[in-house]
C-alpha cells in the first residue's frame, strides 16, 4: 500500500515531463503563432519604436512635465481604485452569493454593465450623473475626481466576478468547523475563507489594474482632458500621434507596459503563494 502511494507521485512527475504528441504540438505552435500575431509582435513594435530614436530621446519624451503629470495621474488613480476594488469587490460578492433579497437577479445584472456598454456611452452616463446638470447635485466636471470615478465605473466586475464563482464552491462545513471550535466570524473569515479568496482577489486586481491605466473612452467627456490636471496617458498618447509623433507616444505606451507587467507579475506572485499554502 505504501509503496503505491508513494509511486504514484513519481507517476504524475514523469507524466509532466512527457512530450507533446503531435496534436498537442501542433495545437501549441497554432495558439503560440495566434498570441504572438496579436500580443508578441505588436507589443515588439511599440518597444522599438520607443527606442528608435534613441534613450535620449526616450527619456526626454517620458520625463515631458505634462506627459509625466499623465502618467503619475493614471497609475496613482488606477493604484487608488484598485485599492477600493480589493475591499468592496469581496463585499458585493458576499452578498451576491450568501444573502437572499428582492431585486438580487437585477442587481446580478447591473454589475455586468461595465462590461457590456461602450465606453464612449459610460462616459455619457457619467457625464449626465456628475456632470453640471447633474440630479443628485454633484458636479466634478473637469476634476481629477472625474478621473477616479471613471476609472471605478469600468473596473467595478472584476473582482466581483472573480470571487463570486471562488464563494459559491466553499465549504461552508469548514466555517461551521471553526465556529463550533470556538472561532468568532472574523477568525474564521480571515483564517477560513480570506486565504481561499486572496487568489480570485489578485487576479481581479491585476485585471482592475490593467484596465485602469488603458482608459480612454468613459473619461473623455467628463474629466476634461486639461493637461497637468486631468489628462490621463491615454489622452496623452492620441495627442502625441495625432502631432506625428509617434516616438513619444511609443516611449508613453512602453513605460505603462513595464508599469502594468510589473504589477501584473507581483499579483500574480502573492496569488501563486498563497495558492500554495492553502
Amino acid at each position: 500500500m505504501t509503496s503505491i502511494e508513494l509511486g504514484r507521485p513519481a507517476k504524475i512527475r514523469r507524466s509532466a515531463r512527457s512530450t507533446l504528441t503531435p496534436v498537442s504540438g501542433l495545437g501549441l505552435g497554432i495558439a503560440m503563432l495566434w498570441f504572438s500575431l496579436l500580443v508578441l509582435i505588436p507589443l515588439t513594435a511599440v518597444m522599438v519604436t520607443a527606442v528608435d530614436g534613441g534613450w535620449d530621446t526616450f527619456w526626454a519624451a517620458v520625463t515631458n512635465a505634462q506627459t509625466a503629470a499623465a502618467i503619475r495621474l493614471t497609475v496613482f488613480t488606477a493604484v487608488g481604485v484598485t485599492l477600493v476594488n480589493i475591499v468592496m469587490g469581496p463585499i458585493i460578492a458576499w452578498v451576491l452569493v450568501r444573502d437572499r433579497f428582492p431585486g438580487k437577479a437585477v442587481l446580478e445584472i447591473l454589475i455586468d454593465i461595465p462590461f457590456a456598454l461602450p465606453t464612449i456611452v459610460a462616459g455619457l452616463v457619467l457625464l449626465s450623473l456628475y456632470g453640471s446638470d447633474s440630479p443628485i447635485g454633484i458636479d466634478i466636471v473637469n476634476q481629477r475626481p472625474a478621473v477616479f470615478v471613471a476609472f471605478l465605473f469600468v473596473t467595478l466586475p472584476f473582482i466581483v466576478r472573480m470571487v463570486q464563482p471562488v464563494l459559491e464552491e466553499l465549504d461552508r462545513d469548514v466555517e461551521e468547523a471553526a465556529a463550533s471550535l470556538g472561532a468568532s466570524r472574523f477568525t474564521t473569515f480571515r483564517r477560513v475563507i480570506l486565504p481561499s479568496l486572496t487568489p480570485a482577489i489578485a487576479a481581479g486586481a491585476a485585471l482592475s489594474f490593467a484596465r485602469g491605466v488603458s482608459e480612454y473612452g468613459s473619461l473623455v467627456l467628463l474629466s476634461g482632458n486639461l493637461p497637468n490636471k486631468t489628462e490621463v496617458t491615454s489622452v496623452r498618447i492620441l495627442s502625441s500621434i495625432e502631432n506625428d509623433q509617434r516616438a513619444s507616444a511609443a516611449a508613453v505606451a512602453a513605460v505603462l507596459l513595464v508599469i502594468s507587467l510589473v504589477v501584473i507579475v507581483v499579483l500574480d506572485i502573492i496569488q501563486r503563494r498563497v495558492a500554495r499554502r492553502g
